[in-house]
């Protein structure tokens, strides 16, 4: 049945919206999240002070989690009336001095603090909290610091924005709460003994599940799915979007243009049961479990998947109307190709050669460093056992090699000899692994047979 162009083309700018701006759905974790949002909700509606650090590696869903939190929070009044959010990054804030003026100018206290001259850093974030308490001076707004990149403001002079903040959090002179998000698992490290003296020594660990390939699947499917009216009318019963006066921070841009799939998009009954259909048979077919497995097998992180899924939604349009299995293999092996392979693969027959009796050479001296001479020694051994190999000019020997270092497929070992010793006799490491070369002698379709036999075996 032939599908207008608009389903089409209103399917993929859905589902690309979905990958890349959903950042309130979370999935997994949900102890932790539970244990954040609790955190949170204590200091905003008890005046509770709580230090916490968000650790694990890149693109496991730290910041989304934090979004996630906040998505849920700040619809409630009791949430967004009570508290005050700063975020920093460090990226951004490369010093407390600009980290302060940015906490400032997000707690809306620009006015109170100009023309002010502070003695210490300690008395102008003092300040900067008195202000938030209110007529009576018992009840104090929260305020929620999110320290994004939380391992460079480590590397701050002195360290004293962490350690102002976490003495304040300690010793509850206001309800403030410190959620530090960071990569760096050994972060409690670069703290200084009087800032690490002051943290709570709270932290919650996000590590992927690298045993949930099922739960990949049903990902794969959900994010690729188009939601039902049912479905539809359900979000809308339950659906509490974020109030304009708790979004006032302009710099809080984890919660700004959130995917909501109750705009804009409008789909016929007819084709999201089918396009539903399609990808639940993609989900069971065997070949996309396989890729997906491949996928799985080399990260199981989320956010890296959103983007392969990014890649195959990209290719819809009014010839191509569907994901097939076919582009879900092509997108496989473009994921699976090593880029060095490739490039060993468009080298010279002689290039390869050196590639190889530097691998032989690897191999049996368990990867001890070699020079051009021995590298031309072992090659010049099995151009004299061949029938097919010519003898080559030593000068043209020397120019291949440089070029493999030239490609950095070599390196040359710093600190041995100095620039005193000649190129020949300069020592070098290898930067491919035997996989890759063995990977890509396969590739090359016309090379000499004996040349692919003698990658495969160092017998002359």
């Amino acid at each position: 049945m032939p599908v207008l162009h608009s389903e089409v083309d209103t399917t993929r700018k859905f589902i690309k919206a979905r990958l890349l701006t959903d950042r309130a759905s979370f999935h997994g974790y949900e102890t932790e999240r539970q244990h954040i949002r609790d955190l949170l909700q204590r200091t905003a509606e008890l005046g509770e002070s709580n230090s916490v650090l968000l650790l694990g590696p890149r693109g496991c869903g730290k910041t989304t989690l934090i979004t996630s939190v906040l998505a849920e929070l700040l619809p409630q009044q009791t949430f967004h009336r009570n508290t005050l959010i700063v975020y920093l990054n460090g990226l951004i804030h490369t010093d407390d001095r600009q980290a302060l003026k940015s906490a400032t100018a997000q707690m809306n206290l620009e006015n109170a603090v100009d023309g002010k001259v502070f003695g210490s850093f300690a008395e102008n974030l003092a300040f900067l909290l008195e202000c938030l308490k209110a007529g009576d001076r018992k009840k104090s707004k929260s305020v929620i610091f999110l320290l994004e990149e939380f391992d460079l403001f480590c590397s701050h002079h002195n360290q004293t924005l962490l350690y102002n903040l976490f003495d304040v959090a300690q010793s509850a002179q206001a309800p403030i709460c410190v959620v530090g998000i960071t990569a760096r698992l050994d972060v409690i490290e670069l703290l200084e003994k009087r800032v690490k003296s002051r943290f709570s020594h709270r932290q919650i660990f996000l590590f992927p599940a690298e045993d949930d390939f099922d739960g990949r699947v049903q990902l794969f499917a959900d994010l690729l799915k188009l939601p039902t009216e049912q479905q539809l009318r359900r979000m809308d019963a339950t659906y509490t979007p974020i109030p304009k006066e708790a979004l006032h921070n302009d710099e809080l841009v984890l919660v700004r243009n959130l995917f909501n799939p109750l705009q804009l998009y409008r789909f016929g009954p007819k084709w999201v049961t089918q396009w539903n259909r399609h990808i639940d048979a993609l989900a069971k077919n065997p070949t996309v479990k396989t890729v997906l497995k491949n996928i799985y097998d080399y990260d199981a992180l989320e956010g890296p998947f959103r983007m392969l899924l990014l890649e195959l939604v990209n290719s819809l349009d009014e010839k191509r109307q569907a994901i097939t299995v076919e582009s879900i293999q092509e997108l496989g092996r473009s994921y699976e190709s090593d880029d060095k392979v490739a490039l060993v693969a468009g080298l010279s027959v002689l290039e390869v050669c050196l590639l190889i009796a530097m691998k032989h050479h690897s191999e049996i001296y368990d990867r001890d460093p070699f020079n051009f001479e021995m590298i031309l020694t072992r090659y010049g051994k099995f151009a004299n056992s061949s029938s097919t190999m010519q003898n080559i000019e030593r000068s043209v020997a020397l120019k291949a090699f440089e070029h493999l270092k030239n490609l950095e497929l070599i390196v040359p070992m710093t600190g041995v000899g100095g620039s005193k010793v000649l190129k020949e006799y300069q020592l070098h490491r290898l930067l491919l692994t035997y996989g890759q070369i063995s990977q890509a002698v396969l590739k090359m379709q016309f090379l000499p047979t004996e040349i692919k036999q003698w990658a495969q075996s160092s017998l002359i």
